[in-house]
């Protein structure tokens, strides 16, 4: 069985993955989804990967999954301890030593057809359940940007297999721009979800059912049926 490292995205908490971590702790996974400290102008991406690693467990069966802007913080993550794994759901993707400001101006992000949204709910959970989207809203924070503007200390993608997971309906990070944005940095074609940008929170068992997959695949899991 793998132990899951779940990284969640801008301005949010690890109870984001708490769906998500009862599905695979229920397939005999274990997992451990840290707040990251992006609220506070003194943190940057080094210390996003730092809040990560004093949460993992001493273990070699480790699968480390970025949710959105957690794409930066999981290659720093791999780089420092024994993954087997990185999953990166509805991702940024970042080249060696970019900053997180320059992010979609590098991607061409002008050139994705994005729609415009006013509502919070409607960009990021539109297909949440009502009741889970408000709870999500508040436990949120305000992303920090006082050090977005720094270049990632990582230096080359780690040597560690990559996968990466894309929501059909994402308002975000539209699809066609995901499948793009994985080829060019990544030489990788995009596996496919449906729904939007939060699907730890809309589709939690079908999330848990593709990183079981992925577990799997990479020998920490039977597979599944």
């Amino acid at each position: 069985m793998a132990t899951f490292v779940l990284i969640h995205g801008a301005g949010d908490v690890g109870w984001y993955w708490h769906l998500v971590e009862a599905e695979l702790r229920a397939r005999g996974h274990e997992t451990v989804a840290p707040d990251l400290p992006c609220d506070d102008d003194s943190a940057g991406l080094a210390e996003y990967a730092s809040a990560v690693i004093e949460a993992v467990p001493d273990r070699t069966d480790l699968v480390v999954v970025g949710q959105s802007l957690g794409g930066f913080t999981a290659p720093l993550v791999c780089e420092r301890v024994p993954a087997r794994l990185m999953v990166l759901v509805a991702p940024m993707i970042p080249a060696p030593g970019e900053a997180p400001a320059d992010y979609t101006a590098h991607t061409r992000y002008e050139d994705a057809e994005a729609g415009h949204y006013e509502d919070p709910v409607e960009l990021f959970y539109q297909d949440v359940p009502p009741e889970l989207a408000a709870e999500a809203l508040r436990r949120g924070r305000a992303q920090s940007e006082a050090r977005l503007k720094e270049p990632s200390p990582m230096i080359t993608w780690p040597y560690v297999p990559t996968r990466v997971l894309i929501c059909r309906d994402d308002r975000i990070f539209p699809a066609d721009y995901l499948r793009r944005v994985a080829r060019e940095r990544l030489g990788v074609e995009a596996d496919e979800l449906d729904g939007g940008h939060t699907p730890a929170l809309s589709r939690p068992a079908e999330l848990a059912e593709r990183l079981d997959a992925y577990a799997a695949e990479a020998g920490l899991a039977e597979p599944s049926g």
